[in-house]
C-alpha cells in the first residue's frame, strides 16, 4: 500500500506541490538520482577489489618467502658441516690444547692452522675468508696476516657477544674492509672449545661472498616493483637489495615483524608499502617481502576512478533535472530574505506573506511571530533604560552631594602641620609627634596611587602607625622589625600590612596583663616566594573564631564582617594580583598568640614581574 503511494507520488502531476513537506521533496530528489545507492556499490566494490588484491598479494608473498627460505636453509646446513669439518680437525684440536702464546709460536703450528683454512676455503668458492680467534688475541685467518682482523675491531661489532655458548652457530651480515675495499659477507660463528676442559677458548667466523645470497634472492621474480629483505633475530638486516643497510638495526614499524612468527602489516607515511613475512625456526630469520602500497592497489584505484566519473556524471544530470525543483523552494526563501532586511533596518511592522503550508510556511509563520515579540521587547526595552538612566541620574546626584560633604584630604594634612606647629609652639611634643605621624600617613596614601610598593616603604608606613598606638597604649606592647637587607626592595601589596598589626591589637589585649610583643620578620620561601610574617605573643583567638576567619579566607567574594574584614580583603587582594598560591594564612591558639603570613611572590618592586 506504502509502495503503491510513493509510485503514485513519483508518477502524479504535483510533483511540484507546493503544500508537500520538504522533507518529502527532499527524498524524492535523492531517490531520483540514485546517488546512494550508486556511492554504496561504488564503495563495496572498491573495498572487495582491494581485499581480495591484498590476499593475491599475500599468498604470492609466502610462496616466494617458502622458495627462497628452503633454498638459504639448505645451503647454510652445507656451510654448517663445512664448518664442523674446521673444529674437528686434527690441527685444530693440536691447538686448543695450547695454553699460551709462546707456546704457540714454539710449536710452529701457525703455519699448519692457516695451510688447513685455506684448504677449507678453496674447496669452496663461495668462501670469502675464514678467520680463527684463540684467548681472544691469537688470530688465524687465510689471508695469514692478523692485520686484516684485528681483535678489538671484531669484538666491538654489535653480534659479537650474542654468540651462543653451546656451540650453536650464529649467522650475521656484515661488511669487511680488505685492503681498502669494503665487502658485505655472510659470516657464520661458532665457539671452539678447548678438548680438555671443555671451556670456550675462541670463535670460528666463516665469511660467505653475498653474492651467493644475493643469487638464491634473484632466482624468485617479483611483481609490482617489490623486494625481499632478511632479518636476524636481534632485528639487524642479514639481506637488503640495499647494501648500505646490512648490518643496521630495523627501524619503525617495520619492528613489530620481529613480535609474530608470521603475518602482515602496511607501513604509514607517504612511501606505504605491504609486508609479508614469516620467521624461520632453523635459521632464527624473518624473510620479508615489501611492495609499494600504491602499485598494489593500483586496480583497486582504477575502480574508484570509475565510480567517481560516474558518479559525477550523474550529479551532472541531477543538477540539470533539479533546477526546476530548485526554484519552487528558492523563490519563497527570497521572498521571505527580503522581509528580514527590512527588519534589520528597525522596521518591524513587515509581515512575511504565508504561500504554502510546508517547511517554508512554517517559518515564515514563525518569523512573523517572532517579529511581533521583537517588537514588543523592543518596547519593553526601551521603557527599561528609560528608567535605568533616571536611577543612573539620581546615583550620580546623590555621589556628588557625597562628595560635598568630604573633606578634602590636603585640607586636613595642611590642618594637621598646622596642629603640629602650634603643639610645638606650646611645647606639647606628644600632640606634634602624633599630627605629624597622621599627617606622614595621610601623606603615604596621597603620594601613589600603585597596587605594589617597596617593603621599605611599607613598614616606614606600619612603624607610623605603631608609634601612634604608643600613644594610645602606653607601654602595653612592644614591636620588633626583623626584615632582612635583602628584602626592602621587594615588591608588597600597599597597606597590606597595617591591617594584620591592627589584628594583635584586636585579639592580643583580651586577656592577661603582660606587655604584648609584636613581630615583623621575613624569610624566603623556595626560589619564587617569600613570607612576611607578623606574630604576637597575645590571648591568641578562639577556635571558632580562628575557623570562621580561614572559612572567609577561601570565599572569592568578600562578605566577612568585624575585625577580620582587614585580614580577608588583603588575602583577596594578593589573589586577584597573583593567583592561589599567594596569599593570607592564619594560625593561632588561645593564650599562646596568633601568627599571621604573608606569601607573596619573589620580586623586586620596579620590574615587571619573575623570580630571583
Amino acid at each position: 500500500m506504502r509502495l503503491r503511494r510513493w509510485t503514485a507520488y513519483l508518477l502524479g502531476r504535483d510533483w511540484f506541490m507546493n503544500n508537500r513537506p520538504l522533507a518529502t521533496k527532499l527524498f524524492v530528489f535523492s531517490a531520483v538520482l540514485v546517488v546512494i545507492p550508486l556511492v554504496l556499490v561504488g564503495l563495496i566494490s572498491y573495498y572487495r577489489s582491494s581485499l581480495e588484491l591484498e590476499e593475491e598479494a599475500r599468498q604470492y608473498s609466502w610462496q616466494v618467502i617458502e622458495q627462497v627460505e628452503t633454498h638459504i636453509e639448505y645451503y647454510i646446513r652445507d656451510l654448517e658441516i663445512s664448518s664442523l669439518k674446521i673444529v674437528n680437525h686434527p690441527d685444530m684440536a693440536r691447538l686448543l690444547r695450547m695454553q699460551t702464546a709462546e707456546e704457540v709460536v714454539q710449536s710452529g703450528i701457525r703455519a699448519d692452522i692457516e695451510r688447513m683454512l685455506k684448504n677449507a676455503a678453496y674447496s669452496r668458492a663461495d668462501i670469502t675468508n675464514i678467520i680463527v680467534i684463540v684467548d681472544n688475541v691469537q688470530v688465524f685467518d687465510v689471508a695469514g696476516s692478523n692485520a686484516a682482523y684485528p681483535v678489538n675491531k671484531l669484538t666491538s661489532e654489535y653480534w659479537y657477544g650474542s654468540v651462543p655458548n653451546n656451540g650453536s652457530p650464529l649467522l650475521v651480515s656484515r661488511v669487511t674492509e680488505w685492503r681498502g675495499r669494503k665487502e658485505p659477507v655472510i659470516s657464520l660463528v661458532r665457539r671452539i672449545y678447548s678438548p680438555q676442559t671443555l671451556q670456550p677458548r675462541g670463535m670460528l667466523i666463516i665469511d660467505i661472498n653475498f653474492r651467493r645470497l644475493r643469487e638464491i634472492a634473484d632466482k624468485v621474480s617479483f611483481k609490482r616493483n617489490g623486494h625481499l629483505f632478511i632479518l636476524d633475530g636481534e632485528g639487524h638486516y642479514v639481506y637488503h637489495p640495499d647494501d648500505s643497510r646490512l648490518g643496521e638495526q630495523v627501524a619503525g614499524p617495520e619492528r613489530e615483524i620481529l613480535k609474530n612468527e608470521e603475518g602482515w602489516l602496511i607501513t604509514g607515511g607517504k612511501d606505504r608499502r605491504f609486508l609479508t613475512y614469516s620467521a624461520s625456526s632453523y635459521l632464527g630469520w624473518w624473510f620479508v617481502t615489501s611492495i609499494p602500497y600504491h602499485e598494489l592497489t593500483r586496480g583497486a584505484e582504477h575502480i574508484g576512478q570509475t565510480i567517481v566519473w560516474t558518479i559525477i556524471v550523474t550529479l551532472v544530470v541531477a543538477y540539470l533535472l533539479g533546477i526546476g525543483f530548485a526554484a519552487s523552494l528558492i523563490r519563497p526563501i527570497r521572498r521571505l530574505q527580503h522581509v528580514m532586511k527590512s527588519v534589520e533596518v528597525g522596521n518591524f511592522n513587515v509581515r512575511a506573506a504565508i504561500l504554502s503550508q510546508d517547511e517554508i510556511g512554517e517559518l515564515a509563520r514563525g518569523f512573523n511571530k517572532m517579529v511581533e515579540r521583537l517588537a514588543g521587547l523592543m518596547e519593553e526595552v526601551y521603557f527599561t533604560k528609560l528608567r535605568e538612566t533616571e536611577a543612573r541620574l539620581g546615583q550620580k546626584e546623590m555621589e556628588l552631594k557625597a562628595l560635598q560633604s568630604q573633606l578634602n584630604p590636603h585640607f586636613l594634612c595642611n590642618t594637621l602641620e598646622t596642629v603640629r606647629g602650634m603643639a610645638l609652639a606650646r611645647d606639647m611634643e606628644d600632640i606634634a609627634t602624633i599630627a605629624a605621624s597622621l599627617g606622614q600617613l595621610l601623606r603615604y596614601n596621597l603620594r601613589s596611587h600603585a597596587l605594589l610598593v617597596p617593603l621599605r616603604e611599607e613598614v616606614k608606613f606600619c612603624q607610623l602607625y605603631l608609634k601612634i598606638q604608643q600613644f594610645r597604649f602606653g607601654n602595653r606592647f612592644t614591636y620588633k622589625f626583623d626584615i632582612p637587607e635583602w628584602a626592602w626592595d621587594l615588591q608588597i601589596v600597599k597597606f597590606s600590612l597595617q591591617p594584620l598589626l591592627e589584628n594583635c591589637f584586636a585579639h592580643g589585649f583580651q586577656y592577661g596583663e603582660s606587655p604584648l610583643a609584636i613581630t615583623v620578620s621575613a624569610r624566603r620561601e623556595g626560589d619564587d616566594a617569600y613570607i612576611v610574617e607578623v606574630a604576637d605573643n597575645g590571648a591568641g583567638m578562639e577556635p571558632a573564631v580562628l575557623e570562621r576567619i580561614r572559612a572567609d579566607l577561601t570565599q572569592k567574594d568578600v562578605t566577612a564582617g568585624g575585625q577580620s574584614i582587614g585580614i580577608v580583603n588583603v588575602h583577596r587582594r594578593i589573589v586577584r594580583l597573583y593567583d592561589e598560591r599567594f596569599g593570607v594564612m592564619v594560625d593561632s591558639q588561645p593564650g599562646q598568640g596568633a601568627v599571621i603570613i604573608l606569601r607573596l611572590p619573589l620580586v623586586y618592586a620596579g620590574t615587571e614581574g619573575g623570580a630571583l
